[in-house]
C-alpha cells in the first residue's frame, strides 16, 4: 500500500491538524467531548465550534442549512489557531496557488478548502508583506526622509559662486548651405543655475565631450567670475573635464571632502549615479527652458534653426528664467519688490528701491554703485526673510524609514529591463549621511559568473530580505 493514497493523505492531514489543535484548543475541546458549554471568553465562543465525525473542531456558524448551495467544508471548516506553523504552511500554499495575489484571493482559497484561521486576515496579510516573490512583483523603491539642504545652498554669496551644471539637447540646426540642400549638425545646450540666487546662465555646445564643455566653462568663469563649488550628475563628459582640469573631484564612495589641491580653486561635486533627484535645482530650471524654448521654436517654425537663431534664442530664455519670481509675490502696495535673480545680476529694477537710514536719498542719485549696493542688500535680506522659509518643509520622504543595512538582499532598478529582468544584489557597504540615515549604498551583483558593484541610491533598490543585523 502506497502513501499516497487518498485516504492516507487525508488520514495523515487529520493526525497533524488534531495534534495542533489539541495543542491550542486543549479546554475547549475538552468541554466540547464532555458536554460543557464554552467559557465566554474564549475566542472561539461566536464561532459555536463542534467536534465532527473525526474528532476535529470545526465552525458550527449559522449556514448549517446552506447545504444546497455551498459544500459541507465550507459550511463547516475547520478551525485553525494564529501563530501556528501549520498555519503558515497553509497560507503559503494557497498563496502560491493564487499566483502570488493578494490578501482576498489567498483568504478565499484557504475558505473554499476548508480552512478557518483564527486571525487570518492579519496573519494573511503580514506574510503577503514579508513574501519575496510579492515584494519583487509589487514592492515599492525605497524611500528615506529627505536629507537637509547641503551649505552651498543656503549660503547668501555673489552670484554663480556654487553652480549646478548639467547639458539637454540636442537640437538639429543648419550649419551652411549645400547643393541637395542644407547640411544640419546637433547643438547641446550646458546649464549653470546658481544654487542661492537661483539665476541660470546657458551656453550652446557643439558636441558631448570634454573639450566642448571646458571651453564653455571657460567662456561661463569669463562672464561670470570665478565659482568655489560645482555639482552635476555623474556625466562621462564632466568626469573627462574634472580630471583634465584638475580640479579637485568628489566621489560619493570617499566620504568627507578631501583637501584642495594645491592648485585647485574649484571644488567639483558628483552625485550619486542614477540620483537625478539630487540634481532637482537644475533639472528644474532646464523643464522651464524646454518650456520657454518650445514656445519660441513653435512661434518660429518654418524657419531654418541656425547656431546664431539658438543661441539668441537661449539667451532670452535666460532673461525670462532670471527674471522669475523665486519668492511669494507680495500683495502689500506698499512693497511692490518682487525678488527675482535678475536683481542681484544686473542691479537694476523699474523703480527706485527704498533708502537705508545710513544712506541718503540724495547719496544714491550722486553715486550709482551705491544704489547697486542697496539693490544687493535687499534682495540678500528678502532672499533671507522670503525665499529660504519656502526651502524649509519638506514636500516628500517625509517620514524616516528603516535604513538599508550591509548584507540586505534587494532588487537592482533597471530602467532598460522589465522589472522580472532586473538583477538582484546584496549590500556591500552604506554610505550614512550627517544624519545618520542611508541614502547611498554599493551594491554586489552578480554579472557574466563574476561579482560587480554599482554604486547607486536607495531608491533604484528594492528590500527583499532583510539582514540579520
Amino acid at each position: 500500500m502506497q502513501l499516497t493514497r487518498y485516504d492516507e493523505i487525508r488520514e495523515a492531514e487529520t493526525f497533524v491538524l488534531k495534534q495542533i489543535q489539541q495543542e491550542f484548543f486543549s479546554k475547549e475541546i475538552n468541554s466540547l467531548k464532555s458536554g460543557k458549554p464554552l467559557n465566554k471568553d474564549t475566542s472561539i465562543s461566536t464561532l459555536a465550534p463542534f467536534l465532527d465525525e473525526n474528532g476535529l473542531m470545526c465552525v458550527g456558524g449559522r449556514l448549517n442549512k446552506a447545504g444546497g448551495i455551498l459544500p459541507s467544508k465550507e459550511i463547516n471548516p475547520i478551525l485553525l489557531p494564529k501563530n501556528s506553523h501549520i498555519s503558515v504552511l497553509l497560507i503559503r500554499h494557497f498563496h502560491e496557488q493564487v499566483k502570488h495575489q493578494g490578501r482576498l484571493f489567498t483568504e478565499g482559497a484557504l475558505r473554499t478548502a476548508g480552512y478557518w484561521i483564527l486571525g487570518g486576515k492579519r496573519m494573511i496579510s503580514s506574510f503577503i508583506h514579508t513574501c519575496v516573490t510579492c515584494r519583487k512583483l509589487r514592492r515599492g523603491l525605497e524611500t528615506q526622509m529627505m536629507a537637509d539642504l547641503p551649505e552651498d545652498r543656503i549660503t547668501p554669496g555673489p552670484a554663480f559662486t556654487s553652480v549646478g551644471i548639467d547639458v539637454f539637447g540636442p537640437w538639429e540646426v543648419c550649419t551652411r548651405r549645400t547643393r541637395g540642400g542644407a547640411a544640419n549638425s546637433k547643438r547641446w545646450g550646458l546649464m549653470f543655475t546658481c544654487l542661492t540666487s537661483r539665476a541660470a546662465h546657458i551656453e550652446v555646445i557643439e558636441e558631448m565631450s570634454s573639450s566642448c564643455f571646458i571651453n564653455a566653462l571657460r567662456r561661463f568663469l569669463s562672464l561670470r567670475g570665478p565659482v568655489k563649488i560645482i555639482r552635476s550628475d555623474r556625466g562621462t563628459n564632466f568626469i573627462g573635464a574634472a580630471e583634465e582640469m584638475r580640479v579637485n573631484t568628489i566621489k560619493v564612495e570617499e566620504g568627507p571632502v578631501q583637501q584642495f589641491l594645491d592648485k585647485s580653486y574649484i571644488t567639483w561635486i558628483f552625485n550619486v549615479p542614477h540620483s537625478s533627484h539630487m540634481g532637482g535645482v537644475w533639472e528644474r530650471v532646464i523643464g522651464m527652458t524646454r518650456k520657454i524654448l518650445d514656445s519660441m521654436l513653435l512661434e518660429s517654425s518654418g524657419k531654418p534653426l541656425t547656431h546664431e537663431t539658438l543661441a539668441t534664442f537661449l539667451c532670452e530664455v535666460c532673461a525670462i528664467i532670471n527674471s522669475r519670481p523665486i519668492a511669494p509675490i507680495p500683495s502689500d502696495p506698499n512693497d511692490p519688490m518682487i525678488l527675482t535673480p535678475t536683481m542681484i545680476l544686473t542691479g537694476k529694477v523699474d523703480f527706485l528701491p527704498v533708502v537705508s537710514d545710513s544712506l541718503s536719498l540724495q547719496d544714491v542719485y550722486r553715486a550709482q554703485w551705491k544704489r547697486v549696493q542697496i539693490l544687493a542688500d535687499i534682495f540678500w535680506n528678502q532672499w533671507r526673510k522670503q525665499y529660504l522659509s519656502i526651502l524649509q518643509s519638506r514636500r516628500k520622504w517625509k517620514s524616516k524609514t528603516r535604513n538599508i543595512k550591509v548584507d540586505d538582499v534587494v532588487l537592482l532598478k533597471d530602467p532598460a529591463e522589465h522589472r522580472n529582468n532586473w538583477p538582484t544584489g546584496i549590500i556591500d557597504r552604506v554610505f550614512p549621511s550627517d544624519d545618520g540615515i542611508v541614502r547611498k549604498v554599493v551594491v554586489r551583483t552578480i554579472r557574466a559568473g563574476k561579482p560587480t558593484f554599482y554604486i547607486r541610491p536607495i531608491h533604484d533598490l528594492v528590500l527583499l530580505i532583510e539582514s540579520e543585523q
